[in-house]
């Protein structure tokens, strides 16, 4: 466990925020910890209350500073590991046999890709904890009938709810776990008749739960995903999972922006392959009722993908989407409670003696290499994690605004660090929430600057993509005022789109002005204005060949020249 952690903690350190940790630390950022639209907001379909909360807890303390991100998901690591070994301890005693599924759980890759990303680690890792814990209270009170395991059962299912709406699974798994280890140890019948309380109690929470979650944030389903089911179950398995049950995939490919997917080679996907279903045949032949808990645990792998599909899966989906382990990561648990079963599974001939396969010796080489093959895929994983340009990108934001805050036009940040599907959280006002105190977003500024793909903040300029027609008035250009807007034509029309306009003006004294595209939908921007002769550089969202200005003071009075409106670049560009 502490090797694990510390192979984990090193992922971590090369790791970075990625995609949806920002949209989940804006968020934060934006509202207080008990308001109802940070902890009941659905993200992409997910109603995480728990998750929310910590997210807010750590962007408060460390705004878009990764170390305290990574020490949270490093000390629910932590929390998973000893829920897992107190599942073990439970289902098998303290026995040296212990250390071959908890080794296997701890040191492999299934659980990893979920873990080195935060957002996703915030979902995954208490699913997993709630899944062990809740099994080990199922045996326990199955044993004693004490209600405290009950208590503590329950308690854990909402807590595993408030992260991750797919803890649903949890009194399914415990009460088929229950049930195996009831079938293979020859405990006493009637497991159902005396843990009766505890599966209504569960059955209750969830009845509560579920209303709530379709209001919130439920996602439709697609037909179409689910018709992808076979293609994506077939992949995850014969490249995902029977890898990973060996040590694999070894090898990671990554497309920016893009998280790495498992890509084993030939000979580990054959070999894998070979190996488990020599496993099977042999546990099958060996081992009582090792057939039925290996076929819960596949059966769980195949059941926990039909959502994915259909949720996630169609005909513009890449089939890399389960090749990148994180839906799968749960799965883990499950086949660790499989392998721990059927290591106490009882001889269906005591007396003969174990296979070569079987003996100490082989058992010990077996697990060398399980250990140094998961080693090799989790630093190969962390070096394709590790290029991260959000990392540079924040890094040089960091570093321009050391001096004191900075404002900008709005802006996207580069499609590598969040892409325009996630508008509007792509926008810098949206992204550098948490920055506030260094970075201040404005809809206008007279000093025109932008941040570069690297995070530098470089002087910026207009391309005339169109530009203000001269005004009809002599030494004036177009005259604004405050009895109506006025109609400032361009010399073409503009598709509807975030564009820069660069007004140069004269003004009769300090107030504020308006503009907009003369159409619809069109959103009017406030605008400050100065005495004088001055340049201020607007963002205005819309389309067309005609701005409509005016000023909002009584009596103030604008001259506006020719200028440009388009694109706002890099000077020099």
């Amino acid at each position: 466990m502490a090797v694990a952690l510390l192979l984990r903690g090193w992922g971590l350190h090369e790791g970075y925020f990625y995609w949806d940790d920002f949209v989940l630390a804006s968020r934060a950022s934006r509202e207080a910890p008990w308001s109802a639209d940070l902890l009941l907001a659905s993200h992409d379909g997910h109603v995480m209350p728990l998750a929310f909360l910590v997210t807010w807890i750590v962007t408060s303390a460390s705004p878009l500073g990764w170390g305290l991100a990574a020490a949270s998901v490093l000390l629910l690591q932590a929390v998973v590991l000893l829920a897992v070994l107190r599942m073990l301890v439970i289902l098998v005693g303290w026995r040296p046999v212990l250390l071959v599924p908890l080794a296997w759980f701890a040191l492999g890759p299934l659980t990893l890709p979920a873990m080195a990303w935060w957002s996703a680690a915030l979902n995954a890792l208490p699913l997993q904890a709630a899944m062990a814990w809740v099994v080990g209270d199922a045996v326990l009170y199955a044993r004693t009938g004490r209600r405290r395991w009950l208590v503590s059962s329950v308690a854990v299912l909402v807590v595993g709810l408030g992260f991750f709406e797919k803890a649903i699974v949890v009194p399914a798994v415990a009460l088929a776990a229950l049930l195996l280890w009831s079938r293979v140890t020859g405990a006493a019948p009637g497991m159902l008749r005396r843990t009766w309380p505890m599966w209504l109690a569960h059955g209750l929470v969830l009845v509560a739960w579920l209303p709530f979650y379709y209001l919130a944030g439920a996602r439709d389903a697609s037909w179409d995903g689910v018709a992808s089911y076979p293609r994506f179950l077939a992949r995850a398995v014969v490249d995902g999972v029977v890898p990973a049950l060996v040590g694999g995939p070894w090898r990671w490919e990554r497309w920016q922006p893009s998280t790495p997917w498992a890509d084993p080679p030939l000979v580990l996907a054959v070999v894998a392959l070979a190996v488990v279903a020599g496993g099977i045949v042999l546990v099958g032949r060996r081992k009582r009722h090792s057939l039925l808990v290996l076929g819960a645990a596949m059966l769980y792998v195949a059941v926990t993908l039909v959502p994915v599909a259909a949720v996630r899966g169609g005909s513009g989906t890449a089939i890399e989407i389960v090749l990148s382990l994180r839906y799968l990561a749960d799965s883990a648990v499950v086949i660790a409670i499989a392998i721990a079963l059927v290591l106490v599974a009882p001889c269906r001939d005591p007396r003969r003696v174990p296979p070569l396969m079987l003996r100490p010796v082989s058992l010990a080489v077996a697990g060398a290499v399980l250990v140094a093959g998961s080693t090799w895929t989790t630093i190969a994983f962390s070096h394709s994690w590790s290029d991260s340009p959000a990392r540079s990108y924040m890094e040089g934001i960091r570093a321009a605004t050391g001096a004191g805050t900075v404002e900008l036009l709005e802006q996207e940040v580069p499609w590598t660090v969040l892409g325009p599907v996630s508008y509007p959280m792509n926008l810098a006002s949206e992204f550098l929430a948490p920055l506030r105190d260094r970075i201040v977003v404005r809809d206008s500024v007279t000093d025109l600057r932008m941040i570069t793909d690297e995070g530098a903040i470089v002087p910026a300029e207009v391309w005339w993509n169109r530009r203000i027609l001269p005004g009809p008035v002599p030494d004036c250009g177009h005259r604004i005022t405050d009895s109506a807007p006025r109609r400032v034509p361009l010399d073409g029309a503009m598709i509807e789109h975030g564009w820069t306009a660069q007004l140069n003006y004269f003004a009769s004294g300090p107030g504020n002005a308006t503009i907009r595209f003369d159409g619809e939908p069109a959103r009017e921007v406030v605008f400050p204005v100065e005495p004088g002769l001055n340049t201020v550089h607007v963002r205005i969202v819309g389309g067309g060949d005609t701005l409509l200005l005016r000023t909002l003071d009584p009596g103030l009075e604008m001259c506006v020249g020719t200028g440009p409106v388009g694109v706002a670049v890099h000077a020099g560009e």
